[in-house]
């Protein structure tokens, strides 16, 4: 399959284009107008600093459906002691810069997170659509996560950690209050050991894409999720 340019129009190709590597298009901008429109469509871009920006579509998706979530036992205590504090969206900035700043395997600096990511997620935020989890302990971010939401889909984007089982304590809280708000499933994009602990699966692109177009008619969550998620 061909690698499809954008033009400053908003508008992508049909994702089932993307080639085999998962990758549909490269350009355009990081609008948080086209931004949205590419989770609604089930594309998300990642691209090193140094590279145009790169849209993908992967197949399979890797997802999460909230009534599969896997909590381990070694979990339990964790939750039981109430190791953590869980808040939403009490500092989105401080989340994803913490995210910017983490190192990846086979990555010397930070991540994929540039400055114009970092500036557009913040906005899609300030809109309402990107939310965060934050982690503390001892009144101090030890972990945390942030994605966007769209009807009732969420879409994972990065996350960290700095204290064992921070962040995925953030994760399986986030995962239960969504299936409470009666959300569908959780986006991962790509499949990691650590996702499929926690029950993550891969599934066809044709079914993901099909959940999405259901998805856009029903009503996005919009706003700050302080008021609509109760601290945990």
């Amino acid at each position: 399959m061909p690698v499809f340019w954008l033009s400053e129009h908003i508008s992508f190709p049909d994702p089932r284009l993307a080639n085999e590597d998962g990758i549909l298009a490269i350009g355009g901008d990081l609008n948080p107008k086209r931004i949205l429109l590419a989770y609604e469509m089930g594309i998300f871009p990642w691209f090193n600093p140094e590279d145009p920006i790169i849209w993908w579509c992967p197949d399979p998706r890797c997802v999460l459906f909230p009534k599969d979530l896997k909590v381990s036992k070694s979990m339990r205590p964790i939750f039981n002691q109430k190791k953590f504090q869980i808040t939403f969206d009490h500092d989105f900035e401080a989340v994803i810069l913490a995210c910017q700043e983490t190192r990846r395997n086979g990555q010397d600096t930070g991540t994929w997170i540039t400055e114009d990511m970092l500036e557009a997620y913040c906005t899609l935020h300030e809109m309402g659509y990107a939310h965060s989890v934050e982690v503390w302990k001892e009144q101090k971010l030890v972990g945390g996560l942030y994605g966007i939401a769209l009807g009732k889909c969420f879409f994972g984007e990065s996350m960290f950690s700095k204290m064992n089982n921070a962040s995925k304590t953030g994760f399986i809280t986030l995962v239960r209050k969504l299936e409470q708000l009666g959300f569908w499933l959780i986006d991962c994009q790509q499949e990691t050991n650590h996702l499929k602990s926690l029950g993550a699966k891969g599934i066809e692109r044709e079914r993901f894409l099909y959940i999405l177009q259901k998805n856009k008619t029903e009503k996005t969550l919009i706003g700050n999720w302080r008021e609509l998620l109760p601290i945990s």
